[in-house]
């Protein structure tokens, strides 16, 4: 294998299949990045058996040259060097060459390194998918339902399906849901997709779509969803991510959404965020970090927080209020955590009862949905 290769796209191919590289595992095969070199260009690909991503650097893109290939061939390399070796790099052109020893030639300049390769055969292959349940999105979209829900998952290995978030497609709709028990977050859209196709139980594990998040941040055109059985496959022009699904069946989450409530505020979700923010200042050094609002029915919220040996904080929230007075408390972090999720500048909350669960919304839509389950407080 030999080829030349512009150290900007090297150093984001290596980036991005970094981000499924495992340094702690009892396959050594998957420390490494395999680089797989061919007539289209160059194929990066990092594994760590849950999750796969593979990024094609093309010979050339909008008339400019990228690679020059000169021999084809494969290799794998050492993930955790790579990854830091391309971005110390100092020059603008990599040149790479491994040869029948296996042995990894890099320069750049007058920087020359020498690394031991592995096997690729013993590389895993990546799993072919049937492309029977395809459905397509803009990337954009796709990164603002992760952003919307993922962080609602829940982090104990204990919980099983609540560590994914739930898929489910019909009628052309994408739903996506993220529940710890504690809270839920949901997103809804439109997306093209056969009209037959449906999918009711696909769990996609939460730290599979963090990294998926953080690699569409920058990237616009569509996104294509591939589904098996236990796959699951998100691919963009020159990017391929695959993730295991999660097994196990997600629970009911509809049956806790309530229908109506007894009270309903309409305010701005800036300046409920900053007000619950400080708050928290105080109640985050508390066992539960609990935040109280006391609700008026003449407009006024008020925010409250204390805890013993440090003290305590209030302050009024004005908000479009219509039904009872109610007061409430609960998990700071989790609403704040809803309130940066929402892209909208107002918010309809609506209280059914000061143990039962409440739901925030954006107040121009209906396609999000974060709920919070109160705190019973003395």
């Amino acid at each position: 294998m030999k080829f030349r290769i512009a150290r900007s796209a090297l150093v984001d191919a290596v980036s991005q299949v970094s981000k499924a590289v495992s340094t702690r595992t009892t396959i050594p095969i998957l420390t490494g990045i395999k680089v797989t070199a061919d007539e289209e260009g160059i194929l990066f690909t990092g594994s760590n058996a849950d999750l796969t991503i593979q990024v094609k650097v093309p010979l050339r893109e909008e008339d400019k040259e990228i690679v020059v290939l000169e021999r084809m061939g494969n290799t794998v390399l050492p993930g955790r060097i790579i990854g830091e070796l391309v971005r110390k790099l100092p020059e603008d052109e990599v040149e790479w060459e491994v040869d029948e020893r296996r042995v990894a030639t890099i320069r750049s300049g007058q920087a020359q390194f020498q690394l031991n390769a592995m096997d690729p055969e013993e590389y895993p292959r990546l799993p072919e998918l049937v492309e029977d349940r395809k459905f397509s999105l803009p990337a954009d979209l796709l990164q603002t339902m992760i952003r919307q829900t993922v962080f609602a998952v829940s982090t104990s290995e204990a919980r099983g399906v609540l560590m994914g978030v739930l898929w489910q497609l019909e009628g052309g709709k994408l739903r996506l849901v993220a529940t710890d028990s504690h809270r839920l977050s949901r997103r809804e859209a439109e997306v093209e997709a056969p009209e037959d196709l449906t999918l009711t139980n696909v769990i996609v594990p939460g730290k599979s779509l963090s990294e998926v998040g953080k690699i569409l941040a920058d990237r616009s055109g569509w996104v294509d969803i591939v589904v098996s059985d236990n796959q699951l496959l998100i691919k963009t022009t020159h990017l391929q991510f695959f993730t295991r699904l999660l097994s196990g069946n997600y629970p009911d989450t509809d049956r806790v959404i309530p229908k109506g409530g007894k009270t309903e505020l309409v305010l701005s979700t800036k300046e409920l965020l900053e007000s619950v923010d400080r708050a928290s200042l105080i109640s985050r050094d508390g066992r539960d970090n609990v935040i109280k609002w006391v609700v008026s029915d003449d407009g006024r919220v008020e925010v409250s927080s204390a805890a013993q040996d440090v003290g305590s904080v209030t302050e009024e929230v004005v908000a479009r209020v219509s039904g009872e007075p109610m007061s409430i408390s609960f998990n700071a972090r989790y609403m704040i955590e809803a309130l940066r999720a929402v892209d909208s500048d107002e918010i309809r909350i609506l209280l059914t009862g000061p143990m039962t669960p409440f739901s925030i919304r954006p107040a121009d839509s209906d396609d999000s949905l974060h709920l919070i389950v109160p705190i019973r407080t003395r």
